[in-house]
């Protein structure tokens, strides 16, 4: 016989790691205790060596799904003659909750008692286990269990509490647990908060949709505004009450077969579709679609080749599509225009009446709000565009241990902020867009309850480097330490956290707008340096931007700019502009009036798609630049177009000015537009490719990080690593948190990490 002591890191707290060791320890007929320590999993386990080995080996290989093990250690101890093994429960003094797991999707298990007739659960839309259900959005404060959820206010019935309290029970702990008999329930109200319908508040609501009607839904997170997304003037209707005039809206399906018959769908897609994290999934739209009597609307995703995917993650939406017969269902987040999803049963009635004609609601409290994550598949990677619900706030491991704790608020658009602490990087849940009011307040509160959960106390606060976003304005109101960081170096250095670099490479980081450390608008920037540091080695050639904001809204702004500059005209583009909005835009150009310079590649994505007649004006970001790869994607590769490299330069200047002009050249000769298209692509993944190579001979390095919102277009991101690849360069993109925005404050804080390793001592950074 032996003993062995067992301590267990990673997520393995809050995740049913005890009644998994319980249970396994029981099965193998071994002795001891399990209990929780500082953040760790602790055993002491006695039996057969054999025994003990299998117990060591299935302690990874069949942990609880969202336990992540990162160190098992062991070693042997006195046996004492134990014959039973239990949970010791920890003295508050032991127990460090650093932890708490993401939403999770309904498990197998949970789904088969819904609909499970016999069953006592069936039916019951708020059913859940140790393996599913909600979690992050229901924490109001730390230790992580009932009292310190919105479940607090239900009494557990008798049968709730025998599953809670029993280790071979898969609800053993499992703080959401309920049951018709003590648990939320649904109401269905009208846009001025009656109750009404048969009391069957599910088959009323989907009745309801299927007759076209507009429905808010309250989910995990917050509310989604459902419709059918086979009912044209339903979808035409929502468009219209949300102001939402292009941008596309997410659609829920019963099941991968139903996805298969509207979408191409792959293994990884397919893999993502269904994990735990139930993300929405971007996938490319079939041109033939089986079901014909069943077409999704075409105002679903105007001009658009791509579908964002879901499927049902809550019982809820399992119930709801059964409901409508499996009828795929726009679920799109519940706000007005740009604003934060409602939350509250009070805030949606008062924030979509005039969206919903209807609200399915319940009464257990949504504490953090949290929108869908979006993803997609390039190049059978993951490639995050949205990491939120299901993945937040999951800890990310850091390259280096962090000297002390630090605060990371992120930028101002796709907000996010991260807190670290010593190898762990905590990066919150999608915030929105901080200009919105209701956001930054969210932003505010939510800092504050995670400070709370994970028990942090931060010494220092990371800030991007632009004096007017919200969340400088939020760090300068502390009383931290300041550590500023330039968000082009962010975004390079959250690339090369998530893939745990810790020497200097090469940052590709190209995105649409970034304040610069000489005061002008960045966005097409390569890099050299490390975490503490960096140098701007070369970028895109300035142009100016005319009306600064106004441009990004109106791409044909930075076309005149472009034409400007390359001393070029296009007779077929200006025949498309008002004569007097040509006219002023020129004016100012040629005054300079509000005309800042960028080096933005994103910009000069816009530029190309209005020369190319693409798009002039945008209603939602991105969306010239996404039209640009989807005509791309249509053709094969079919040539460049010409830039030169200003070597004299320091850094290196990327004149694009010969490119704009065989642009134009291409769209005078009546080129087809997609072929112009991919020839830009093939023109910036060969720019990457060349600079790149200009670097390394100066630097020797051969590492290459790309960075930044410009790579969520998978045709560039792939193109531009197999070109460096070729080239004898070590790519590395992103796999856990999005290239964009989204990703800038996991960068942040390994930058002031990096920083505060070097002046631990030093007096306050201002």
């Amino acid at each position: 016989m032996e003993r062995r002591a067992i301590t267990i890191t990673g997520i393995v707290q809050g995740v049913g790691f005890r009644p998994f060791v319980f249970r396994l320890a029981s099965q193998l007929a071994l002795a001891g205790s399990v209990r929780n320590l500082n953040g760790s999993v602790v055993i002491e386990v006695e039996g057969p060596a054999a025994a003990l080995d299998d117990f060591t080996a299935q302690l990874r290989t069949h942990a609880p799904v969202l336990a992540r093990i990162e160190h098992i250690s062991a070693s042997t101890i006195t046996p004492r003659g134990e014959k039973n093994f239990s949970i010791k429960h920890s003295a508050a003094s032991d127990e460090v909750e650093i932890f708490v797991s993401p939403d999770i999707a309904t498990c197998h298990d949970c789904l088969r008692e819904l609909f499970d007739p016999a069953d006592r659960r069936f039916r019951y839309p708020f059913i859940n286990c140790t393996n599913c259900g909600p979690r992050l959005t229901i924490v109001t404060g730390a230790p992580y269990d009932r009292s310190k959820t919105t479940m607090a206010s239900f009494q557990m019935c008798d049968a709730c509490r025998s599953e809670y309290e029993n280790p071979l029970d898969r609800r053993f702990h499992a703080q959401p647990i309920a049951c018709p008999q003590c648990g939320p329930r649904l109401q269905l109200l009208d846009q001025d908060g009656r109750v009404f319908g048969s009391g069957e508040v599910v088959a009323d609501f989907a009745a309801a949709i299927l007759n076209g009607q507009i429905g808010g839904l309250k989910g995990l997170g917050g509310f989604h505004v459902v419709c059918d997304a086979t009912h044209d003037e339903a979808v035409r209707r929502l468009r219209e009450r949300k102001h939402r005039e292009e941008k596309p809206f997410a659609i829920m399906f019963r099941d991968v077969a139903t996805v298969a018959a509207y979408c191409e769908i792959s293994s990884p897609e397919e893999q993502l579709l269904i994990s735990p994290a139930a993300p929405i999934v971007l996938l490319a739209r079939k041109s033939q679609i089986r079901n014909r009597k069943c077409v999704i609307s075409s105002l679903v995703a105007p001009n658009n080749r791509t579908l964002g995917v879901m499927l049902p993650y809550t019982p809820l939406h399992h119930l709801l599509i059964h409901a409508v017969d499996g009828r795929p269902l726009v679920m799109t987040s519940g706000n007005r225009s740009d604003e934060p999803i409602a939350r509250d049963n009070d805030e949606a009635l008062e924030q979509l009446r005039d969206i919903a004609d209807l609200f399915a609601v319940h009464n257990r409290l949504i504490y953090v709000r949290c929108d869908d994550s979006v993803t997609r598949i390039a190049d059978e990677c993951e490639l995050p565009i949205r990491r939120s619900r299901g993945y937040a706030p999951q800890p990310l491991s850091l390259p280096f241990e962090l000297a002390s704790p630090i605060l990371a608020v992120g930028g101002q658009l796709k907000g996010t902020f991260a807190l670290g602490r010593e190898r762990h990087a905590f990066v919150s849940h999608h915030l929105g867009d901080l200009d919105h009011h209701r956001a930054f307040l969210a932003f505010e509160r939510d800092i504050a309850l995670y400070q709370e959960v994970f028990r942090f106390e931060p010494l220092f606060i990371a800030h991007d480097l632009h004096p007017d976003y919200a969340s400088t304005h939020f760090a300068q109101k502390t009383s931290l330490p300041l550590i500023p960081v330039q968000h082009h170096h962010a975004h390079m250095a959250s690339c090369m956290a998530e893939n745990g670099l810790t020497s200097a490479c090469i940052g590709v980081s190209f995105d649409g707008l970034g304040f610069g450390t000489d005061g002008h608008i960045w966005g097409g920037e390569f890099l050299v340096g490390e975490y503490a540091d960096f140098r701007r080695v070369a970028h895109l050639r300035y142009a100016p931007m005319p009306g600064g904001d106004q441009a990004t809204r109106e791409p044909w702004r930075m076309a005149v700019a472009h034409f400007r500059d390359a001393q070029v005209e296009c007779r077929e583009f200006k025949s498309r502009i008002p004569a007097d909005e040509f006219r002023v835009v020129e004016q100012m150009l040629e005054r300079r009036f509000n005309c800042p310079l960028t080096s933005s590649i994103g910009r000069l994505f816009d530029a190309i798609a209005s020369i190319a007649g693409v798009r002039d004006r945008v209603s939602h970001e991105g969306q010239a630049a996404m039209e640009l790869e989807w005509l791309a994607d249509d053709v094969e590769e079919d040539g460049s177009y010409k830039f030169d490299i200003e070597d004299f330069a320091v850094p290196l200047v990327i004149d694009t000015r010969p490119l704009i002009r065989a642009a134009v050249a291409d769209v005078q000769a009546r080129v087809e537009t997609t072929v112009i298209a991919r020839r830009f692509h093939n023109t910036v993944a060969r720019m990457i490719s060349c600079v790149c190579d200009r670097i390394r001979q100066q630097t020797s390095l051969d590492r290459v990080v790309l960075s930044g919102g410009v790579f969520m277009n998978a045709l560039l991101t792939t193109q531009a690593s197999e070109l460096l690849q070729s080239d004898g360069f070590t790519v590395y993109r992103h796999r856990l948190v999005p290239p964009n925005d989204g990703g800038l404050s996991l960068g942040q804080l390994a930058v002031a990490g990096a920083r505060v390793r070097t002046r631990i001592n030093a007096p306050r950074v201002r």
